[in-house]
Formats: structure tokens, C-alpha cells, sequence
């Protein structure tokens, strides 16, 4: 851990190589296979509070896929669990405190064949209020499961070491990250080198760590297989008042008897269940031109 914790403090970003067992990580990919088919069921972008599915008909996999699935947890209770393991208090603790409460709890899948599994190179404090998130630099970390090998070919994450040392960047702001690339132009306008990017390979059961200001963003799956990644992100329970309890006082702490406000302050007035019909797809955007 002491190992770790300057990793992430010093590059803005740390796996942790064995974090669960194989023996978990084939019932976690049971589990995610399950919310994918419940994914499938939806016809488009569905929301329901917190939870979310986000469907596409995929132009070149000329089928319907599942993207992103948003807290999950409230539907499938080994991911409720999964998400307050206490084996992720012991990677949080040292740098969140016994007090946490977590923000995002998120399954992104890259289909093998289909056009949008990449995303543009970003920061995380892009999708945060930072009135809602105080200190955020130091108050967060974020959390990436591999369930799958995550390798250069299927679309690993990638990652610019110290980046989150520069303060926020601006970067990818014209529009959704799952379109288009990032040049390299903007990249060096924000003083970043293009080379310098990391490449996280994983195997199933490591875990990534990295801070809401790391520039980060993934290639698209040129494999032919699956390629599955959980996303769950906390915040110092002190800095926000926002999120779902993780633990209080060092105890696994379930979720209660209605979804808390995460991220998205217009759920307040537009809870759900509702479907999502705005296109943002390339397909989509040329034919409203």
C-alpha cells in the first residue's frame, strides 16, 4: 500500500495486481453478463434515477449493444455488494479516510465489432460539480475493475502520468468523448506530450486507480473479444455531500431505501424511468445537418 498510495499521489495513477481472486472475478463476469441481457431488453438509452442503460444500434456491428450500464447496484445485489467490498476500503482508506461515499458505480463494455468503443481523451472533473466535490483533487479516487485482459489491442485504458498535476485541461469539451479522436494538436496545446501516454494492461481481477484530474481516454476493441471494465469512483465523505454511502465509520454501509443525487442534479426534477432518444452519434449528427 505505502507503494501505492505515492504512486497515485506522484503519477496520478496505481493498479493493484491481484485485487480479487480469479474465483470472483468469474462471478463478477457472470453477473455483468446478466445486466448486459437486461440492457438488451431497452430499445434505446433508458434511465431510471441513477440507473442507466445506454443502448445504440451500432452501424458497423449492425446490432444493438450495450455501452454503459450505470449503478447496476440497484438491481443486482452481488454488485451491491461488490461495490463495499471491504477489500476497497483497504485501497481507499489511506488516502479517503473510514467515511466514504461513492459517486459512480459504472460497466462499460467494447463490443468486438462495433464502431463506438473508444473514448476521447478527457479528465473525470469534466462530469463533477465541484460545488457538490470540494477538494478534488485530494477528496476522490477513482477505480477501474478489469474483467477482462485489458490490453493495447481491445482498447485498455490509457493514461498520461502527472497530468493530474496541471489543474483542469479543457480537453474533448466540444461534445461526447465516444466520437471523433483527439488530436494530437490538442494534446500539446495543453501540454501534453502525444508519446507519453501509458497503456494499462491488465489481467481480471486487477484493479486501476487514478484521480478525477488525469488526462485518460481508450483506443477502440480491434480484437475479437470481449473487453468488460467497472468503473466505481468515491469521495471522501467530509468533501461531498452527495453519493451513495460505501462506509461509514470503516463498516460496509448498503445502499438505502432511495437512490441519493450522484452526479446528475437534474434528476430532482426528472427522476424517471425514461427513455433517452437524443442521437449522439456521428449517423445521427450528419443526417440533422
Amino acid at each position: 500500500m505505502p507503494n501505492i498510495v505515492e504512486q497515485l499521489r506522484t503519477e496520478g495513477y496505481a493498479i493493484v495486481r491481484g485485487f480479487f481472486a480469479p474465483e470472483d472475478m468469474q462471478r463478477v463476469g457472470a453477473e455483468v453478463d446478466r445486466v448486459y441481457r437486461e440492457g438488451l431488453r431497452h430499445h434505446a438509452t433508458y434511465r431510471d434515477r441513477n440507473l442507466l442503460f445506454e443502448v445504440l444500434d451500432d452501424p458497423h456491428a449492425r446490432r444493438r449493444v450495450v455501452l454503459q450500464a450505470h449503478w447496476t447496484a440497484w438491481i443486482n445485489p452481488y454488485l451491491e455488494s461488490l461495490r463495499r467490498d471491504p477489500r476497497y476500503l483497504r485501497v481507499l482508506e489511506p488516502f479517503l479516510g473510514a467515511d466514504i461515499r461513492q459517486m459512480t458505480h459504472q460497466i462499460h463494455w467494447k463490443p468486438p465489432g462495433a464502431k463506438y468503443t473508444f473514448y476521447r481523451y478527457h479528465q473525470d472533473a469534466r462530469f463533477r460539480n465541484a460545488a457538490a466535490t470540494r477538494n478534488m483533487l485530494e477528496s476522490t479516487v477513482t477505480t477501474g475493475l478489469a474483467i477482462d485482459p485489458q490490453t493495447a489491442e481491445n482498447g485498455a485504458l490509457r493514461i498520461f502520468p502527472r497530468s493530474h498535476l496541471r489543474g483542469y485541461l479543457g480537453l474533448s469539451e466540444d461534445g461526447t468523448i465516444m466520437t471523433g479522436e483527439t488530436p494530437d494538436e490538442a494534446l500539446q496545446r495543453a501540454g501534453l506530450d502525444p508519446q507519453a501516454a501509458v497503456t494499462c494492461e491488465m489481467q481480471p481481477g486487477d484493479l486501476l486507480l487514478w484521480t478525477l484530474y488525469t488526462v485518460h481516454g481508450s483506443g477502440p476493441n480491434r480484437s475479437c473479444g470481449e473487453r468488460r471494465f467497472m468503473i466505481n469512483s468515491y469521495v471522501r465523505a467530509a468533501d461531498s455531500e452527495r453519493g451513495e454511502w460505501a462506509f461509514r465509520n470503516g463498516v460496509s454501509t448498503p445502499l438505502g431505501p432511495e437512490p441519493e443525487i450522484c452526479k446528475y442534479e437534474q434528476l430532482r426534477e426528472r427522476p424517471g424511468p425514461f427513455y433517452v432518444e437524443d442521437d449522439w452519434t456521428e449517423e445521427a449528427q450528419a443526417g440533422q445537418r
